[in-house]
């Protein structure tokens, strides 16, 4: 459990937002997002920031070197989402991404890169939101969930995963593209990949049954077994409950499977056997987070870069 991996980053970023709300722009797409609205907003807006700060404490205490960022505006209500603008790449590689909602375009921040500048060893950065006017979108590690091991990006068609942006990605970022059509039991396309994926070094928590594809299906499966991975069949109701939207991390004691207390409530003792085969399960309590329509993977942005 001790061995590190290439897989599980052991730095975050996360942003403690001042005016969270779930965002009116994302609704449309994302089956996931919920409301309250005999909430007021103001007590939504101070259990979102509690959430996030407790979070990012257990974070720490874990060993997880946690970069925290405050959003003050009201213009980003997504902003607690890192993870969908920016992702950070083994020899000192950055990308930058194009957003579908014009509103999430706000969330990308200078002084977020200027960090990574000074504290990692930065090479380059990709700027792909210059593809946003033609309506090219590809949404982080939202919209993909990267096999850094086998190099392998996998994909689930959406308005957030367009196949021209994610091939000059996986051009650039040196990864094999594995797109597929993903829906729920409704029949409402899944709006992003990581929340029914979820990769780790020695197991892989995925949502078979909302691959639409048989042959796309197996074909996945055959992916992962090939790279000795046990694979964890999640069912659409624990899909339903955020457990596809993990990450592992570097911890001090071993990697961690960082997930919420909601997702972890759903899984079964014997995936949580295989699980703790290789990573310690590290629940985070976020709901109000969740009606956002992401969970604990959308509020983590892993930063696989070497420290100055």
């Amino acid at each position: 459990m001790d061995r590190k991996s290439a897989q599980a980053p052991s730095a975050v970023v996360m942003i403690r937002p001042h005016h969270f709300a779930p965002n009116h722009e994302t609704a449309a797409d994302n089956a996931f997002q919920s409301s309250a609205p005999t909430l007021d907003p103001a007590v939504i807006a101070i259990a979102a920031y509690q959430e996030v700060c407790a979070a990012s404490e257990t974070l720490m205490t874990a060993g997880i070197t946690t970069h925290l960022f405050d959003d003050e505006t009201q213009e980003t209500p997504d902003s607690v989402f890192p993870n969908n603008w920016f992702s950070t790449h083994p020899g000192g590689h950055v990308a930058i991404y194009p957003m579908f909602a014009e509103n999430r375009r706000k969330e990308r921040r200078p002084d977020i890169i200027d960090m990574l500048k000074g504290r990692y060893r930065v090479q380059d950065i990709i700027d792909y939101s210059g593809l946003e006017p033609d309506g090219l979108y590809l949404e982080g590690t939202g919209a993909m969930v990267l096999d850094h091991i086998d190099r392998v990006a996998y994909a689930a068609k959406s308005n957030r995963t367009d196949p021209v942006a994610l091939e000059r990605f996986c051009t650039h970022f040196n990864y094999e593209p594995m797109v597929f059509e993903a829906r729920d039991g409704e029949g409402t396309p899944i709006y992003h990949t990581n929340v029914l994926m979820c990769i780790a070094t020695d197991f892989v928590m995925i949502g078979l049954d909302m691959v639409a594809d048989t042959t796309r299906r197996n074909e996945i499966v055959r992916r992962f077994e090939e790279s000795g991975r046990e694979v964890i069949r999640l069912d659409n109701d624990q899909i339903a409950q955020f457990a596809g939207n993990a990450i592992e991390l570097q911890g001090n004691n071993g990697r961690i499977l960082a997930l919420s207390a909601r997702a972890f409530g759903a899984l079964v003792d014997e995936q949580i056997e295989i699980i703790e085969k290789s990573a310690s399960l590290l629940p985070l309590n976020v709901p109000t987070i969740e009606m956002a329509g992401g969970s604990v993977r959308c509020m983590l942005a892993g930063i696989h870069l070497s420290s100055r």
